[in-house]
């Protein structure tokens, strides 16, 4: 660890933490400010809480929203070569939900860019309109403290990326009722 990392969580033991995430304001340009609010509407099975032609409040579930979207003239578009956020994460309980997510945006044309099984989580990584990347998951372990001590493992340390699926592959095998667990597995650490 870093001295700079290590003087930030040093500060932060004692320091009091949310009791969760609350919602993500994403801005995008005029020209592709209708594009993205559907976008989101279709992605995340939403709906407008509140629309104004200068944002969009937008809900999946109890909140009042989720996700905003902010409509500013004149922004430039989102480059690969810039820092920021890397994706923004939506998890489901089952693989069987991912399975019908992926196949209900592929009926509408949305395609993953990335399909992997990172060993905590079996993921697959989509872009909006605008570049944004989105990641939609179902957690491999049980509880959080599972994950932790696969992430803390060796297994993990030599590949904290994952393996790459093939989506198709994939449903035929949630499909086909082949056991969870199983299909969880990252194959790389199949024995």
């Amino acid at each position: 660890m870093s001295t700079q990392i290590e003087a930030y969580a040093t500060s932060s033991a004692n320091a009091i933490s949310p009791s969760s995430l609350c919602h993500v304001v994403l801005r995008t340009s005029t020209e592709n400010y209708s594009k993205m609010v559907g976008f989101y509407l279709t992605f995340l099975g939403a709906h407008a809480t509140h629309t104004h032609p200068r944002v969009t409040f937008l809900t999946y579930d109890y909140e009042h929203h989720r996700i905003a979207i902010v409509n500013y003239p004149d922004l430039k578009p989102l480059s690969d070569k810039t820092v920021g956020l890397a994706h923004i994460a939506f998890g489901f309980k089952t693989l069987g939900e991912l399975a019908t997510s992926y196949e209900q945006k592929k009926a509408k044309g949305i395609l993953p860019f990335w399909s992997v099984n990172h060993g905590m989580s079996t993921s697959m990584y989509y872009k909006d309109p605008d570049g944004n990347e989105l990641e939609m998951q179902v957690d491999n372990f049980e509880t959080a403290a599972e994950a932790i001590d696969f992430m803390n493992g060796i297994k993990f340390e030599e590949n904290p990326i994952g393996v790459d699926y093939n989506p198709e592959e994939f449903i035929k095998r949630v499909r086909s009722s082949e056991d969870d667990k199983i299909i969880k597995l990252r194959p790389d650490l199949v024995v």
